[in-house]
C-alpha cells in the first residue's frame, strides 16, 4: 500500500492543567515531539473493552481501553506503558511495539508507522516468505479451461500451467521465471508483439516489488539477480 498513511483518528492533545481521565491527575502531554505517545493514546481510544475481551464495568470514564488494560494485554508493566505514552521512554524494543500493534489491532501500514516512531529502530532482519504453493482447486481449474493459462508467483516464477500454455510457449512450464525468460531468451522477442514495452513493464514491477527500503524477500531478489547475471551472454 504505497503512499498511504495510517489514520490515527482524533488525537487529543493535553496541555498544562488538563486532566487525565485514566488517573484523574493533571498532565502535560502536549509535547509535539511525543508522536509515539500521541499515536498510542489515539489508537487505544478506538478499541472498546468489548473488542478486547475485557469487561467494561461500571463508571467507566475513558473512551476505549485504559492504559493498564493495554499494558496487561501487551504483557508489559503499566508503569512502562505510562512512560511510553508520556514520552519518557522513546526507545521501546521492537518486541514491545509488535505487542502493542497486536493489542491495538493495527493493520500492516499502521504497524509499520508505529515501528517507525521509535527513535532507534534497528534494521529488520531479512525475512523469507514460505514457498508458494498452488492450491489443488487451481490445478483443477487449469486443467478444465480450454485456453492457455498459467499461474505466476510473486517473483515471476511460473508455478503451474496447462498443456495449452506450454504448447504456446515452452517458457511457460512450471519452474521457469518469466523475467529471466523475457530478458535472456531470444525467442521471447518474437513471442511478444512489443518486447521493449513488455520488458520495461517487468523491470518496473521488479523494482517496485524489491524496493531498496524493504528487507523482505531479499533472498528471492538475489536468486533472480544471480540467475540473470550468470546466464547473461552480455
Amino acid at each position: 500500500m504505497v503512499g498511504q498513511h495510517p489514520v490515527a483518528g482524533p488525537q487529543h492533545r493535553l496541555g498544562v492543567g488538563d486532566i487525565d481521565l485514566d488517573s484523574g491527575e493533571a498532565v502535560d502531554s502536549g509535547d509535539a515531539t511525543n508522536r509515539l505517545g500521541a499515536y498510542l493514546r489515539a489508537r487505544r481510544e478506538l478499541i472498546t473493552p468489548e473488542r478486547a475481551g475485557i469487561p467494561a464495568g461500571a463508571n467507566r470514564r475513558v473512551k476505549g481501553l485504559r492504559r493498564e488494560e493495554v499494558a496487561l494485554l501487551a504483557g508489559i508493566s503499566p508503569d512502562y506503558y505510562l512512560r511510553l505514552e508520556r514520552g519518557r521512554d522513546k526507545n521501546p524494543s521492537s518486541q514491545v511495539l509488535e505487542a502493542l500493534a497486536r493489542v491495538l489491532e493495527l493493520d500492516d501500514v499502521e504497524r509499520e508507522y508505529l515501528l517507525g516512531l521509535s527513535t532507534a529502530r534497528p534494521r529488520a532482519r531479512p525475512r523469507r516468505r514460505p514457498p508458494e504453493r498452488v492450491p489443488a482447486r487451481l490445478h483443477h481449474l487449469l486443467a478444465a479451461i480450454d485456453v492457455p493459462a498459467f499461474i505466476e508467483g510473486r517473483s515471476f516464477d511460473v508455478l503451474a500451467s496447462n498443456p495449452l500454455a506450454v504448447a504456446l510457449s515452452p517458457r511457460l512450464r512450471p519452474g521457469e521465471n518469466r523475467l529471466r525468460s523475457l530478458l535472456l531468451d531470444p525467442e521471447e522477442r518474437a513471442f511478444h508483439q512489443d518486447w521493449e514495452a513488455s520488458t520495461a513493464g517487468f523491470v518496473a514491477a521488479f523494482r517496485l516489488l524489491y524496493y531498496p527500503d524493504q528487507d523482505t524477500e531479499s533472498a528471492e531478489k538475489l536468486r533472480i539477480l544471480a540467475s540473470l547475471t550468470t546466464d547473461s551472454t552480455v
